[in-house]
């Protein structure tokens, strides 16, 4: 068993993609001076296009104290995904299930290995540093946040998590769509800019 593992931040400042307009018309998103956010945790099954997520309480606002409180509240709120994961591909049905993480500061520390211990039939596979294009779940982000926070300006974190909870769950019952995007030829930033050849 496979499972791509990532994470990805959501403020509350709108991200911004193209959208339609009347002509003569420039559509407008309101901001807001707010740097309150909430992270993502979700693994994807490499094989079948499941998706299983977490929207942690914690940690929830980019106003970290320090950048160990910060590093700290990650690891608690990865070590929680993990036993997540383990609940749901237990040691039972699964006796080796293969995390594919990159190289975070909060994958690693005391309450990571206490999660692994917990769980024997969970390892890690690490990917080298700066490779993203490696890790499927990668692909994901931009879909989720182009069908959740493109061009919406929320009112509180309550209103942005219901919104990615929505996606989300829609996202869980459409495996095939999920399927198609993690199999798609990955095309590398350099490649997309390079002008034909002669």
């Amino acid at each position: 068993m496979s499972l791509s593992q990532d994470e990805a931040r959501f403020p509350m400042v709108p991200t911004l993609g193209p959208t339609l307009g009347v002509k003569g018309h420039r559509p407008v998103v309101g901001t807001r001076d707010c740097k309150d956010l909430l992270y993502v945790l979700a693994v994807i099954n490499a094989v079948t296009g499941v998706l299983h997520a977490n929207t942690p309480e914690s940690p929830a606002r980019a106003k970290a104290k320090t950048g160990k409180s910060k590093t700290r509240r990650m690891q608690e709120a990865f070590a929680s995904h993990l036993r997540h994961v383990a609940r749901l591909y237990p040691a039972g049905e699964h006796k080796r299930v293969v995390v594919i993480i990159d190289n975070a500061p909060w994958h690693r520390g005391r309450p990571i290995d206490e999660a692994l211990a917990e769980n024997l039939h969970l390892e890690f596979y690490r990917l080298p540093s700066y490779s993203p294009q490696l890790n499927v779940i990668e692909r994901f982000w931009k879909r989720l946040r182009r069908r959740a926070t493109h061009n919406r300006l929320f009112d509180s974190l309550a209103d942005l998590k219901r919104s990615l909870r929505a996606s989300l769950c829609y996202d869980k019952t459409m495996r095939g769509r999920v399927r198609s995007l993690i199999a798609g030829r990955y095309t590398s930033p350099a490649k997309r800019t390079a002008s034909p050849g002669v």
